[in-house]
């Protein structure tokens, strides 16, 4: 048996002794410890299979054809026996096996020379053309290599004597790669084969003739690329180990296989036997062990599971302990690798689950889907001693943040700020399909619910489906606040260009919106109709509005999610920022750290109110709201009770909100007109600064106090409704009513949002009493019926009755306008607003106080109006009361 007989040994073992890897291999350790347990082993599982492989074949047709005579008859069922007599590998006890296989070479080669003998009947060929059709390995193929297996078992260790080193494997090198393929992760394959396969290639270059400078050179470069390629294979079956066990058919098919309570009665038995080992629990003892929690018909793959953990398990604590293979120059560490492989094999994970066939998968299900990842790769830490979660954490701050490291230590993020793809591509999706609905699904907000929700599907979900509070926490929890910051950047960006179309539509229409202020001031009613009508592409700016107070509501949520997560996972912090933003002073303008900070709780809705910042940051950081044709806001909002939409609108009771989104317009308006009016007012006083030539007193004398601009805010919001009311009650007459029931609702929503109104604003101009009224009809009818109400019986609607239930109201042309808690002297002057104090007690409650948190949610339904329900700036109190409470 030469350098041949010996490959024959080695090309299908891929067994060793760990104790290989950890120690300088040698050629002569690798003999004496490694591959003879290997090849001993395999050898002998091979001889206890073609038993049955030769019996077989004895029994096909063709050999019954032969009509063998005694002699050969014979001497194959004495091979079919000396196979079937060998004893099975247990375990590691294989070097404690003996057996003498001698008599089944001597039966062998005592069929050899019948069937080669010119005066046999049967000669080989015949044997051969007998079994060769069945598809397997001949009769002659099987017998030749069970005599070469059976050499391997009880004359190893004289061959590897006889016929020199195994270095001289290198020769076969190729051949070596091929069989380890094919057998390291097979059945007969065990993790610590890859000891003696890694571990035999340093002796490679030593088979280099000295005298030919050259071999050294290429031997050495063969033994590097062998290692390689042996590695590549390790580490692609390791991924392989991982990805069966984090699959639908591993773990993620366990919540229907375990039995709950078996699983439960069996941690406690464990827990209990743990603790008191000493003392066996009475009346236990016909529960199964550990292993047995599985429902009965889930029992195998509950065990192949088992198998592919322990194999995971074995694989990663060999590596883990293997010592740094040499080849030359080159010094390959299997535990680094492993670290490597295990990384990149998460990332890549993380990035396929990202999405669906249809679409973006849901992040709850994207959030599950990586824990169960994270559970197996903790799994395979235990075993390892690498921080392997460290690691986790970097592949999601790479996914979620891959600018320049020193962008993570400021506060202001450069303009070009790159984000990892899997972020960005979340982000993406949220900024099409939910806030800008660029697929035309519908997307509509329900305020009732906190989601957005969608007419038909958006890629394979509908909107509530991840929109909702629970989906937005899944994000938060996988991308952190890296992701949050960058979806909430991209919602900034594109409520920008739609605050930035406000803008250029004041610009185009001041003189329009002047000409309309005059003729509110003047009460002239059809000059105030005809003006309005001038007014260029309202109902564009309205639909630009709709979508920034959508944009809005989908960040206000966003900040929410933010926030719970924040206070579930860092409650220390949570109540630290919490307590922070309460007490933040309130100046104008506002110091830098004051900024960040507010901007900070405003990030994750702590603030009292999110919109109104929200937008005065987005104006801060564009430069807008900085032109004079601003302090015609409220004319141009108020003009868009003259709009064609709300000819389609429709209160919908189900979901809080409007069919078309038009509540979204109500949280707009107030976000804008207060969040301008906070930067103009600012703007202002450091323009009074930059005059005041560094006199300190004239610059204390000069400053605006927030309270200040919180009565400014309130008077041009009240200036809004009595404008709206005014446009609105004018505009209905007996035989058109069908948008009138919509706007009243759409101003109260109004009162509602905003922390800024009293929620009695409305009642100088409609009574309480008939929007109770018109509320109780709406939750009254069906919620699949909301315009109903649109044709019901003058005589029994309560729009009958607003003429006449009004006392502000006043119909004919040239009348004087109903009188409010407002001054009515022309349009809006920023230069008169501090005229106005008296209509405001010095004592005003502050915007920012805590209790307004909740100010948009509807906890008790609309048709509760105590005046407790929301904190307002109340007029002259900094109680709660807005004064008279409109519920009887």
């Amino acid at each position: 048996m030469g350098d041949g007989g010996v490959l024959s040994m080695y090309r299908h073992s891929c067994s060793a002794v760990d104790e290989l890897g950890k120690r300088g291999v040698t050629v002569q350790e690798i003999e004496k410890s490694c591959f003879y347990t290997a090849i001993r082993g395999y050898a002998l599982s091979y001889l206890s299979s073609c038993a049955g492989r030769i019996r077989f074949l004895l029994g096909t047709p063709g050999m019954v054809a032969l009509d063998l005579d005694t002699t050969l008859k014979g001497l194959f069922q004495k091979i079919v026996q000396h196979l079937e007599n060998i004893p099975k590998p247990q375990g590691e006890n294989i070097s404690a096996i003996t057996c003498d296989l001698s008599g089944l070479r001597k039966d062998w080669l005592s069929v050899l020379m019948i069937v080669t003998s010119a005066r046999s009947s049967i000669n080989i060929r015949h044997l051969e053309k007998a079994t060769v059709s069945t598809g397997k390995e001949g009769l002659l193929s099987e017998g030749n290599a069970a005599y070469n297996w059976s050499r391997c078992v009880d004359e190893l260790e004289s061959q590897l004597s006889k016929h020199g080193s195994l270095k001289k494997l290198y020769f076969y090198h190729q051949h070596l790669t091929i069989v380890f393929r094919n057998t390291m992760f097979g059945p007969e394959g065990r993790p610590q084969h890859c000891c003696a396969w890694l571990g035999i290639a340093s002796s490679f270059p030593e088979c280099a003739s000295t005298i030919v400078p050259e071999e050294v050179t290429k031997f050495g470069r063969d033994a590097v690329l062998y290692v390689e390629s042996l590695i590549e294979s390790i580490m692609g079956g390791l991924e392989g180990l991982i990805n069966i066990l984090d699959s639908e058919g591993g773990f993620g098919s366990l919540e229907m296989q375990l039995s709950p309570e078996q699983a439960a009665t069996l941690m406690n038995l464990t827990t209990r036997i743990s603790i008191h080992p000493a003392k066996s629990p009475k009346g236990l003892s016909g529960l199964h062990l550990p292993g047995y929690e599985s429902y009965p018909e889930y029992s195998d793959s509950i065990k192949m599971l088992e198998a592919a953990m322990q194999r995971l398990t074995n694989l990663c604590s060999v590596l883990n302990d293997m010592e740094p293979i040499c080849v030359l120059n080159h010094v390959f560490v299997l535990r680094e690798s492993m670290r490597e492989c295990i990384l990149g094999n998460f990332r890549r994970r993380m990035l396929s689950v990202l999405k669906t066939d249809n679409d973006l998968q849901r992040p709850s299900v994207l959030e599950s889907l990586l824990r169960r990842h994270i559970i197996i790769i903790h799994l395979a830490e235990q075993h390892i001693s690498m921080d392997l979660t460290q690691g986790i954490r970097e592949v999601i701050l790479t996914e979620a943040f891959s600018g320049p490291v020193s962008s993570l230590h400021l506060f202001e993020k450069p303009e070009e700020q790159h984000t990892g793809s899997a972020t960005e591509a979340v982000c993406n999706w949220y900024i099409d399909n939910i806030v800008k609905d660029v697929s035309g699904a519908g997307i509509l907000f329900a305020p009732q619910h906190k989601c957005f929700k969608s007419t038909r599907p958006v890629g394979g979900y509908f909107a509530e489906s991840v929109t909702d509070l629970r989906e937005l926490q899944a994000f938060v929890r996988v991308f952190g606040g890296y992701g949050v910051d960058r979806l909430d950047r991209m919602v900034k960006e594109h409520t920008a260009a739609l605050l930035n179309c406000i803008d250029t539509s004041l610009r185009a229409n001041r003189e329009v919106l002047e000409a309309v202020a005059g003729s509110i001031h003047s009460g002239d009613r059809i000059e105030r109709e005809t003006t309005m009508k001038q007014i260029i592409d309202m109902d564009t700016v309205v639909g630009f509005c709709i979508q920034a107070g959508q944009a809005i509501s989908f960040d206000c949520l966003l900040a929410e999610a933010a926030g719970i997560v924040l206070e579930e996972g860092a409650p220390l912090i949570h109540s630290l920022l919490a307590g922070v933003a309460r007490h933040l002073p309130d100046e104008l303008p506002e110091r830098k750290e004051i900024r960040r900070l507010r901007r900070v709780a405003n990030g994750v809705g702590i603030t009292a109110d999110h919109d109104s910042e929200w937008v005065r940051l987005i104006l801060e950081d564009v430069g807008g709201a900085t032109d004079g044709s601003w302090s015609l806001l409220p004319y141009l909002f108020a003009s868009f009770m003259t709009s064609n939409i709300w000819n389609t609108t429709a209160f919908n009771v189900d979901t809080g909100g409007f069919n078309n989104n038009i509540h979204c317009l109500a949280r707009c308006i107030c976000a804008v007109i207060a969040g301008s009016e906070f930067v103009r007012l600012e703007k202002e006083h450091q323009q009074k600064q930059s005059f005041s030539n560094g006199h300190v007193g004239e610059i204390l004398d000069d400053e605006v106090p927030v309270l200040s601009a919180e009565r400014s805010i309130k008077y041009i919001l009240q200036l809004f409704v009595k404008l709206s009311a005014l446009i609105t009650l004018d505009s209905w007459s007996e035989t058109d009513r069908s948008h009138l029931l919509a706007k009243v609702i759409f101003l109260d929503q109004c009162c509602e949002i905003s922390p800024y109104l009293p929620r009695s604003s409305l009642e100088p101009y409609i009574p309480y009493a008939i929007i109770r009224s018109i509320y109780s009809q709406y939750y009254g009818n069906s919620p699949a019926t909301p315009l109903a109400l649109l044709s019901s019986s003058p005589r029994h609607s309560p729009a009958v009755s607003l003429s006449h239930g009004s006392p502000a109201i006043r119909h004919p042309r040239g009348g004087s306008t109903p009188e409010s808690s407002v001054n009515d002297s022309g349009y809006f002057k920023t230069s008169s607003i501090h005229s106005q104090d008296q209509m405001y007690d010095a004592g005003s409650a502050s915007v920012r106080s805590a209790d307004n948190k909740h100010r948009n949610v509807r906890r008790s339904g609309p048709l509760d109006y105590s005046s407790s329900r929301k904190v307002k700036f109340a007029e002259g109190s900094t109680s709660r009361s807005t004064g008279p409470s409109p519920l009887p």
